[in-house]
């Protein structure tokens, strides 16, 4: 057991006006199995590159451990799988990679393939193993879980919990509460650490912001009482020095000393007041607000949305799926199913209208509006100013929203491709809830999207009930929105 300790931590981005961390002090335990947790924007991935050492700070980050990042970049992926486990740890007995590859469900013959051909499960897999078998490391696990279907994130979870000695950064709340047994969280104003998982950190979050909530109410009455204060003094003291003037038979000299005791003296008390009514103004630093969202979904007038029967979709020479049939009527929220690379984006696409490769019958309803977020923001450039007007949707509505998913002010004059990959995916998000549609076609829109705002996003579902098709891995989610499944 060692601790990774971190003082007085200060650092911005030279193209930032504020600080992402102001001496920011706190240890970790180099057993522990962490969960790091916090809103887009807040400075998660950040935290891990100065770990990493990638920029320059004040402050200190002392370690006995190698810090090792995943997901880990693989420059030649034409290589074969075992000549990249090599580059990355040839300290490694055959045993050991053999016995990580049982428990991550991985057959053996995958080392003597290039490394490409394998799929994204498998990928992220064959890294963990490999980075898990260095000796000394400590790990930053970057959502690994990205792009994985149910069955593949509950194998990297029974991995993990076997496992210590990392930080994980995931908004899967399911995922976090299988695994870690502490929290670091990057609150609005500092930085916190608990004993628990995932739901005993929001349980103490609760209880901390129904307090606060309540210790609002009492301070809003505090601070009126203590602006009326300051008014009036500032009024006495007023009074006073108007007395000098315009009155006869009266010492001016005596006046003009009493005046200006007086207004010394309603000065000091205004200045305690003042800052009596900035420090309880303070007080509330740590809410996290969450504001609730609002859709304007269509009602279809009859029949169903989307019928489809028979349907095979092929890439290339190969067959992804066939022989699915289903429909989509009025208030259906549907979530398509299946293991990685069964064809689930594909599906996605060609219901949105894009030319996918089919056979079968696959009818959508005349006149139908459809909205439709894609898997992938990576495409996203410019200005939300010029997103708004390319897409057609009213600037001050989306900006609104983007405000309610806890957005800056002062991210609206950045460029969308300077945003965190949670940032762009709230991009796409709140450009489809500007739409008003007869049906909502969303592809993995919870990707890199924090705790907070996937509650929000759940509650404005369950509140409008629009028509929805989806693919989301996040189970939580799954449970409380999906009222049809597509199993492909």
């Amino acid at each position: 057991m060692s601790l990774i300790d971190i003082k007085n931590l200060t650092f911005s981005y030279e193209t930032s006006f504020e600080n992402i961390f102001e001496d920011v002090s706190f240890q970790i335990d180099t057993d522990w199995k962490l969960g790091f947790i916090g809103r887009n924007g807040r400075g998660k991935t950040t935290l891990l590159n100065l770990l990493l050492g990638k920029y320059d700070y004040r402050g200190k980050i002392s370690a006995s451990v190698t810090f090792d990042y995943f997901p880990f970049e693989v420059e030649d992926k034409s290589h074969t799988t075992i000549d990249i486990i090599d580059s990355i740890n040839n300290s490694y007995e055959v045993w050991e990679l053999n016995r990580e590859l049982s428990l991550l469900d991985v057959d053996q013959d995958v080392l003597y393939r290039p490394f490409e051909t394998l799929s994204n499960g498998e990928q992220t897999k064959v890294l963990l193993a490999a980075l898990f078998l260095k000796e000394q490391n400590f790990l930053l696990l970057d959502e690994p879980t990205n792009h994985l279907d149910e069955e593949g994130k509950e194998t990297i979870a029974e991995y993990l919990k076997k496992k210590k000695g990392f930080i994980l950064v995931s908004h899967d709340r399911d995922f976090l509460d299988k695994i870690i047994d502490h929290v670091l969280s990057v609150n609005k104003t500092n930085i916190d650490i608990i004993r628990g998982n995932f739901s005993d950190w929001n349980q103490k979050k609760e209880r901390e912001d129904n307090f606060e909530t309540a210790e609002n109410e009492k301070l809003k009455k505090d601070i009126n009482r203590l602006k009326q204060a300051a008014k009036r003094t500032s009024s006495w003291s007023e009074k006073t020095e108007e007395s000098k003037f315009g009155t006869k038979g009266v010492d001016r000299g005596f006046l003009g000393h009493k005046s200006a005791k007086m207004m010394k003296k309603s000065k000091s008390i205004e200045a305690r007041q003042n800052k009596a009514i900035e420090e309880k103004s303070g007080l509330l630093k740590n809410i996290e607000t969450a504001e609730n969202l609002k859709l304007h979904p269509m009602v279809y007038p009859k029949g169903s949305l989307v019928d489809v029967s028979d349907l095979s979709i092929f890439y290339g020479d190969k067959i992804l799926f066939e022989g699915v049939d289903f429909s989509v009527r009025n208030g259906d929220r549907a979530v398509i199913k299946g293991k990685n690379g069964s064809g689930k984006s594909s599906l996605i696409k060609l219901l949105a209208g894009e030319e996918i490769p089919h056979m079968g019958f696959i009818k959508t309803g005349s006149g139908l509006t459809i909205s439709y977020v894609p898997q992938d923001a990576s495409f996203l450039s410019g200005t939300l100013n010029s997103f708004a007007e390319d897409r057609g949707i009213n600037e001050t509505l989306f900006k609104s929203i983007l405000r309610k998913l806890d957005f800056d002010r002062g991210q609206f004059d950045k460029r969308i491709d300077e945003y965190s990959e949670g940032q762009k995916k709230k991009v796409l998000l709140a450009g489809s809830l500007c739409e008003s549609a007869h049906l909502y076609i969303w592809d993995e829109p919870l990707n890199f999207i924090d705790v907070i705002s996937r509650i929000q996003i759940e509650e404005l579902i369950l509140n409008y009930n629009p028509t929805l098709i989806y693919v989301e891995h996040d189970s939580a989610f799954n449970r409380k929105i999906a009222t049809k499944i597509i199993n492909l």
